[in-house]
């Protein structure tokens, strides 16, 4: 039976010295490190997202896919600006850049709006990723959109999607709809557009992807106040103009598990911090393994882990 480690001493070094960097940050900006729960009464409600279930003798509990709504509730109780790095788990992700067990690095900023936080963002990134020397590109969603394949995903009908699609011989078979072209299209023709010696920020969403971010009219469009940050086409991270709006985040979350199958129970003491007081804050999740692995210049994810999936 193989009981060997998949990365090597070299890597679990180097995972060790970047988690010290990420520290020394955080550190020196006065922001500070939280640990919150693993395991929830309340799963993650996102229909992209699959929790893992451990039954418990206190009844079904859930493992993080992040820990978004802990963090919440310390912003909402007074903690000010945290961040933490911590192991995650999501069903359905394994692969050479996924794996269903993963580190996250999660932290949220009070009173900064989200183009600070693209900001600080970059200052991290080129922190741990020496390889990085020009400054990043920003760019809307929409722009990329009409810069790559010249048609507007705000305005684009799904026989417009399709066509597109076609012309860039992307073999589907079946009907899907408007948001599934949008999401084939960007993921297999505009992520891969993206340079791989610089970050790409991809910002303003459309509304219907805002998620827990908050939504703005921009140009006659509803537009989410979140982006994403990648190094070539692989993404790094997620991050938000926190949704601070009680009603309507629980509006979100209430839609969003009718479409989970089963149903997953709703996290009430996150939305109560909410109703409580939410303080004007952006946030980001960044994958630490992804980014060791573009530090490193690394193929394969399993390769940096100690222990792959399939050896633990």
């Amino acid at each position: 039976m193989n009981w060997q480690p998949t990365a090597s001493i070299q890597a679990l070094k180097a995972r060790a010295c970047l988690y010290q960097q990420l520290r020394a940050f955080f550190h020196a900006r006065g922001v500070l490190e939280v640990e919150t729960p693993a395991l929830s009464q309340a799963g993650n409600t996102d229909p992209q997202i699959s929790s893992f279930s451990v039954n418990t003798p206190q009844g079904l509990r859930y493992l993080h896919t992040s820990p978004e709504y802990p963090m919440k509730r310390l912003l909402a109780a007074g903690s000010g600006d945290i961040y933490q790095l911590c192991k995650v788990w999501r069903q359905d992700e394994a692969g050479r850049k996924h794996n269903p067990e993963f580190t996250m690095l999660e932290y949220y900023r009070v009173g900064f709006t989200y183009q600070q936080l693209m900001q600080e963002v970059t200052e991290l990134l080129h922190l741990v990723l020496p390889q990085l020397t020009t400054e990043p590109r920003i760019l809307s969603y929409r722009q990329a959109f009409l810069e790559i394949l010249g048609l507007d995903p705000h305005q684009a009908s799904i026989e417009q999607l399709k066509a597109c699609a076609q012309q860039q011989q992307l073999d589907v078979q079946g009907e899907l709809s408007q948001q599934a072209w949008l999401d084939l299209l960007f993921t297999h023709c505009i992520e891969a557009s993206f340079p791989n010696d610089r970050l790409t920020f991809i910002c303003h969403y459309p509304a219907t992807q805002a998620a827990l971010a908050r939504v703005r009219l921009e140009e006659g469009q509803w537009v989410a106040e979140r982006f994403e940050v990648y190094l070539g086409p692989l993404e790094l991270g997620n991050g938000y103009q926190e949704q601070t709006d009680a009603a309507q985040l629980e509006r979100v979350l209430v839609a969003d598990a009718k479409q989970q199958t089963p149903a997953l129970p709703l996290d009430l003491r996150f939305i109560a911090a909410v109703q409580a007081g939410l303080p004007f804050s952006a946030g980001i999740a960044l994958g630490v393994d992804r980014i060791l692995l573009c530090r490193l210049q690394a193929k394969q994810l399993p390769s940096l882990l100690s222990f792959a999936w399939e050896l633990a």
